[in-house]
């Protein structure tokens, strides 16, 4: 409908049709789109956000509120900082971590005046660096009940929920009945759990049905996090998908409070250092790169089953490396590396993280491992939520020479490609997917609607004009057709252009 708007201290006044109010400053949106906020339900700008808070690939898609500690990954808590570095998506040894509890993550985040709103997950990941003495097997009882006080203590400190990341090495060998306890004190605390799940090849049903059973036996809210996964689990991807939005509706059927988003890349992205087991990636950096050089070390790594593995599928030509300090091997094919080595693929491997040793995790890979039809039947499900899966990065400054596939493109690739280009989703769907659905899951009342009462997270969108510019080649390149953007009443992007205001909010739930 054509309304104003009327914006006063941080939050909406009134919304209609003439509200005829004297303003001190007045917007003309004619012919726009004015729509709430977008929320990015899964993003990893934990550590990017404490190093240039500005988020330019977040404003300048209309984001306005991101949720980090996805995946079992993130920055709190922190026990040992050398051995959480490799579970820090964008971090960078020039940016030390100086902070240890959930509490102390969220002030530093708050000091640095974030462009965004932002708040976390727990991430086990983190919980089990802290504790576990062995991460080749399940926790003790010890152990456990460590984890449990450190997940209880980021609660009590505002986290939203919690989050694992059970095909990545800290986590592989976490055992259901231990998730299941996690999530019935994250349960306890009101907070709601997101999965990436533990995608074993040939097991896409039980992938998805394991995380419906912790959720259901321990009484939490699940978010299934990239539901598209499955698709690499089978030979019919299109079918693995449509059979996992299936099973989360069978849940929700029977009174499970299950959800799931989804990344719009074609692909899968994650560091080059993940081919790693944890304990190869203990010690100091001399350490590390004697396990990589000796012949003995790299026969037994070779055995690690890690998600590098999975994603190639015996194929490393899928598997294309990005973010290498020699942009010679950028977009070049772990395959293609071997071949002009003389290596077999894993060597190859081991030699690039030799060449990086000084920052070890800062190389990523992109995985080639999805095809657009198998993936639609979950964007067009009705309760499909979108989210970034990346870091909010900016094209100068500190951050300008960092790439994360998605960063710049999520929120205007999929209302570019379904709304305007296909015409599957109209752009008030396209918006709840964006906006006041996951402020549902997140339990944020006032945010993602345009109502009176609510924050004045706004975007204002050229209806046909909203789109992405980077490319898989070209990533850091802003979207184009977003006019303003408010984050809390204040205008952090006028005339398409960036401002000095950062008027984000580090939300802290509830206890």
């Amino acid at each position: 409908m054509a309304a104003d708007v009327a914006v006063a201290g941080g939050r909406i006044l009134e919304v209609g049709p003439t509200l005829g109010l004297t303003a001190a400053e007045t917007l003309d949106v004619s012919g726009l789109l004015v729509s709430p906020g977008f929320i990015d339900i899964h993003s990893h700008s934990d550590f990017t956000l404490t190093v240039d808070p500005r988020a330019v690939s977040s404003i300048a898609q209309g984001v306005t509120l991101e949720v980090v500690g996805n995946c079992g990954h993130g920055c709190a808590p922190v026990v040992d900082p050398e051995a959480v570095k490799g579970n820090v998506y964008g971090f960078s040894e020039e940016h030390p971590i100086h902070w240890g509890t959930v509490a102390e993550y969220l002030d530093v985040l708050e000091a640095g005046g974030p462009a965004v709103n932002v708040l976390t997950l727990v991430p086990n990941g983190n919980l089990r660096l802290a504790a576990a003495a062995d991460l080749d097997r399940s926790s003790t009882p010890a152990e456990l009940s460590r984890m449990e006080s450190l997940l209880e203590q980021g609660l009590e400190e505002g986290a939203f929920g919690f989050s694992t990341g059970l095909e990545y090495g800290p986590e592989q060998a976490c055992s259901e009945e231990e998730v299941t306890r996690l999530c019935r004190a994250t349960a306890r605390a009101g907070g709601f759990y997101a999965t990436h799940t533990r995608n074993r090849a040939g097991q896409a049903r039980e992938t998805v049905a394991e995380a419906i059973r912790t959720a259901e036996a321990a009484g939490v809210p699940l978010q299934i996090s990239h539901i598209s996964v499955v698709a690499r689990l089978a030979e019919d991807g299109g079918r693995a998908v449509a059979e996992a939005v299936e099973q989360v509706q069978a849940a929700r059927r029977r009174g499970v409070d299950a959800g799931f988003d989804m990344h719009t890349r074609l692909f899968g992205t994650t560091n080059l250092s993940a081919v790693l087991p944890p304990e190869a990636l203990a010690g100091s950096r001399g350490e590390i790169a004697a396990r990589l050089s000796g012949a003995t070390a790299r026969r037994e790594l070779k055995s690690y089953p890690s998600i590098l593995h999975a994603l190639a599928r015996d194929d490393w030509g899928r598997i294309l490396l990005t973010g290498c300090s020699d942009p010679e091997l950028c977009h070049r094919s772990v395959a293609e590396v071997a071949e002009a080595r003389g290596l077999e693929p894993l060597d190859a491997v081991y030699d690039l993280l030799l060449e990086e040793i000084d920052d070890l995790h800062r190389p990523m890979i992109l995985a080639f491992c999805y095809r657009e039809e198998e993936i639609r039947p979950a964007f067009e499900h009705p309760d499909c939520m979108v989210g970034s899966d990346a870091t909010a990065l900016a094209p100068d400054g500190p951050l300008a020479r960092s790439v994360f596939h998605g960063a710049y493109t999520w929120a205007a690739w999929f209302y570019r490609h379904f709304v305007t280009d296909l015409g599957l989703l109209r752009p008030e769907e396209a918006v709840r997917r964006l906006t006041s659905l996951p402020a549902e899951r997140l339990g944020l009342a006032d945010r993602g609607r345009v109502r009176p009462g609510a924050w004045a997270d706004l975007a204002v969108l050229e209806p046909e004009g909203f789109a992405e510019r980077g490319t898989t080649r070209d990533p850091n390149r802003t979207a184009a057709g977003v006019r303003h953007v408010l984050v809390n009443g204040r205008m952090a992007l006028r005339d398409g252009a960036l401002t000095a205001e950062r008027a984000g909010r580090v939300l802290r739930r509830a206890g």
